[in-house]
């Protein structure tokens, strides 16, 4: 079995914890600059130890955890859940995001037109043809 180290590159922790599927996604995450460490951009290659507090952004959802353990692999996903501990304040704030977003209106339902019938094509012909003549540009050279 495995020694745990005593401190690890923040990207592998990323990778191992399940944040991200690969290291080479929780790179571009860092230097995105979703991901803060003890308040702090960091870098791909920042040590990380138990008791960091590591704050990111999955998508929309921010989440603050704090490092509990580290791990020499990568495991699986209940195993991964025991590295870290999310804090209070990201619980509640996550909890509250997604009731928000399970509130929010359909994005469908604030349309109103889709794309024309052949009905509205007629009409939108007949008054191009009748009110706007061939101009459909506002350059200057047709004055």
């Amino acid at each position: 079995m495995a020694v745990p180290p005593e401190t690890m590159r923040l990207d592998k922790w990323l990778w191992c914890a399940r944040f991200c599927k690969t290291r080479a996604l929780a790179v571009q995450e860092i230097d995105k600059g979703r991901v803060q460490v003890n308040g702090a951009n960091a870098k791909p290659a920042r040590e990380l130890r138990p008791g960091d507090t590591v704050a990111l952004r999955q998508g929309p959802v921010a989440r603050t955890v704090v490092v509990r353990a580290l791990s020499a692999m990568r495991g699986p996903a209940p195993v991964a859940q025991l590295l870290y501990e999310e804090t209070a304040e990201s619980l509640l704030a996550r909890t509250r995001a997604a009731e928000a977003r399970r509130l929010a209106p359909e994005p469908a339902d604030t349309l109103r037109q889709g794309r024309p019938t052949k009905r509205d094509r007629r009409t939108l012909d007949d008054t191009r043809r009748r009110g706007w003549g061939e101009r459909w540009s506002a350059s200057l050279d047709d004055e």
